[in-house]
């Protein structure tokens, strides 16, 4: 058991699997190099942000950061997703911090920039 907090990458969800591989490529490496890092779905995929908690706490954590995989911050992140933490919170006793989304790290605008000049390098 280690005193880091459990990080989930918290991606919306969808019934298209096809969907989910993507975010869980794009997750990949933060599940391969940091520990006990997992990624949940909040809605309409599994693993649900519940049974990840849930095992975590099985494991012996009690705190837990969720990183959104979300660009912007809408209803789901200033409602929907706080509403869920205050249940798991007395449900599980534990302590969860919502983290801002990824879509407001300046890294993720130099990622895409990036990826526009290796598009556009094929094309020339």
């Amino acid at each position: 058991m280690s005193g880091d907090p459990a990080i989930i990458l918290l991606a919306h969800g969808s019934s298209d699997p096809r969907w989910c591989e993507t975010f869980e490529k794009l997750a990949g490496p933060t599940l391969h190099s940091v520990p006990g890092s997992r990624i949940a779905y909040m809605e309409l995929a599994e693993p649900s942000i519940e049974a990840v908690v849930s095992e975590g706490v099985a494991d012996g954590k009690r705190d837990f950061t969720i990183v959104p995989l979300f660009l912007a911050a809408g209803r789901h992140l200033r409602k929907d997703v706080p509403g869920m933490i205050t249940e798991l919170e007395k449900t599980h006793g534990v302590t969860i911090s919502l983290a801002a989304p990824i879509g407001e790290n300046p890294q993720l605008g130099d990622a895409i920039c990036d990826v526009v000049r290796q598009e556009l390098a094929r094309h020339s």
